[in-house]
């Protein structure tokens, strides 16, 4: 006997579908078990809560980079109908997390400065929409568990998107067991969706239909010189344009500033003691970044390297122009071995970016 389709449901696929035809695209096969779970999940939500004893199942939607993920639970959430709702990304969850956790008061009313700042972040939130969620390091899963004991225990609806299954999450051998339970805890609390579709959607020639509209998709990746950096009326700064930019709690350097965009380099930037609170810093303030000197990665320190990942994600997520001047980043790596966490990943972001053989 077919299942009656409540109204609430039919109106999220629809929403679905109207949001892909808009950006040029169909939903992909692989994400139409993502779509009907999704859809559902906005019926029981709409639902008063006295009609069912429990709180609807938590979402963990998992797949390799570029499977549309982030476009699949960015929809959700823009289509479900209440303002209770918070979609937060990793990065800026943690800068949140930690900066909550070391104000100067923090702990007050007999709670822990984590438990405050959980409650800073979530505020009256039903909904929560965490975006690419991974676990690396073994402070952060610490912190990780007590986020989601804390939505568990107060019937908050989590969904989120990761490149892993939940049993791949901290990898690292020698502190996997450490975050065992609250993958334990993932698995019986949370219903695992995989999107691993065969195609990376952002690895697509010209439309690539889920970045419509996009001001990250427009950024490029241009060699020192070329003709295309005065087309796009940049020219090189100048000594006397040299400047500083706030960053978190710190100056960086700028080669120029020049309205909403900011030119900077790469030594400067991600080969100093920086770290992903000042890349939101930037993100926030500027809507285009220029990083010149780009070298391979794999001639860059290793902590230059996962700065340089981390700059990516920052610009992705917050949408901001990203123009790399310099050499590929991805040119000469080694096949044997992994140069940075979540290469995957950048490397995804980066076919985004237009270049002279691959206009935007």
């Amino acid at each position: 006997m077919t299942r009656p389709v409540p109204q609430h449901e039919q109106a999220m696929r629809r929403h679905f579908h109207e949001a892909a035809a808009r950006r040029g695209f169909s939903i992909a096969p692989a994400q139409e078990a993502a779509v009907g779970r999704l859809s559902r999940l906005a019926s029981e939500l709409a639902r008063p809560a006295w009609t069912f004893p429990r709180p609807p199942r938590d979402l963990y939607v998992w797949g390799p980079v570029g499977r549309g993920k982030s476009w699949l639970v960015d929809t959700f959430y823009e289509g479900l109908p209440t303002n209770r709702k918070r979609r937060l990304h990793f990065h800026d969850f943690f800068r949140r997390l930690h900066e909550g956790v070391n104000r100067p008061g923090a702990r007050h009313d007999g709670q822990s400065a984590v438990d405050s700042a959980l409650d800073e972040l979530i505020g009256d939130s039903k909904v929560l929409v965490f975006d690419e969620f991974h676990a690396h390091d073994a402070g952060d899963a610490m912190l990780i568990a007590r986020l989601f004991r804390t939505l568990l225990d107060r019937r908050i609806t989590l969904v989120t998107t990761s490149n892993y299954p939940p049993s791949g999450l901290m990898p690292d051998p020698l502190y996997h067991h450490l975050f065992e339970p609250t993958i334990a805890l993932i698995e019986e609390r949370m219903d695992v969706l995989d999107v691993s579709g065969p195609v990376d959607f952002r690895r697509l020639a010209s439309p690539r239909p889920q970045d419509g509209g996009r001001r990250f998709a427009t950024g490029l990746r241009l060699p020192p010189g070329d003709p295309s950096l005065e087309s796009e009326g940049l020219t090189p700064p100048t000594p006397a344009e040299a400047t500083s930019v706030g960053g978190h709690l710190r100056d960086l350097p700028a080669r120029a500033v020049r309205g909403d965009l900011v030119w900077l380099a790469f030594d400067a930037l991600c080969e100093t003691t920086t770290a992903v609170p000042d890349y939101l810093a930037l993100a926030e303030r500027f809507a285009t970044l220029v990083l010149d000197g780009v070298p391979p990665l794999a001639e860059a320190t290793a902590d230059g390297r996962q700065r340089f990942a981390n700059l990516v994600d920052v610009a992705s997520d917050r949408d901001t122009r990203l123009i790399l001047i310099g050499a590929d980043p991805l040119a000469t790596l080694p096949g044997d071995r992994v140069p940075t966490r979540d290469l995957d990943r950048t490397a995804s972001r980066l076919a985004m970016l237009g270049s002279p053989a691959n206009p935007s």
